[in-house]
């Protein structure tokens, strides 16, 4: 199963896919769609729109995850990264996928062990988690992080009903 996960932002959104078979994971694809910053925000809205639905439309994934929104001390930059993840959640609804989102401590503690860790150990992790891979970016990563962490809980998620079945 190819799952996508997603990092928002107006400026970049990152964007990860893996490869979910069984408790193994392995990395498809990476990068992150961006917008310009002299655009109207209506334009740069559609950057994002169009360059995730040509990412989902070309990977082909089952489910989709999302970084839950952070408010920033900046009520104009928490505004507009919220538009940019409204973009991210509908892009992905109109695709039909199923959307889990996620809290940024909740990412950090499923991939480095802690809800405090730095971006350089959680990209570090990534990287012990999904070897070989190149990752693009940084905003790429932090999505590769998403998706890892969706495959975690998704997969105790699972383990949890087929006991509650059995």
């Amino acid at each position: 199963m190819h799952l996508l996960g997603l990092d928002p932002g107006l400026r970049h959104t990152g964007w990860g896919m893996i490869e979910v078979v069984g408790n193994r994971l392995r990395h498809v694809a990476n990068g992150a769609v961006s917008s310009d910053g002299r655009q109207a925000l209506a334009a740069r809205l559609l950057e994002l729109h169009d360059g995730l639905s040509d990412v989902i439309e070309r990977w082909q994934p089952a489910v989709a995850a999302v970084e839950e929104t952070f408010v920033n001390k900046n009520p104009v930059s928490t505004l507009k990264l919220g538009q940019a993840r409204g973009v991210v959640l509908l892009v992905a609804a109109r695709h039909g996928l199923p959307v889990t989102e996620y809290s940024p401590n909740l990412i950090k503690k499923s991939v480095v062990g802690t809800g405090h860790a730095v971006k350089t150990q959680i990209h570090a992790m990534v990287g012990m988690l999904l070897p070989g891979t190149k990752i693009s970016n940084e905003h790429a990563a932090d999505a590769l992080a998403v998706a890892i962490c969706h495959a975690h809980h998704a997969a105790t998620a699972s383990r949890v009903m087929i006991g509650q079945r059995g």
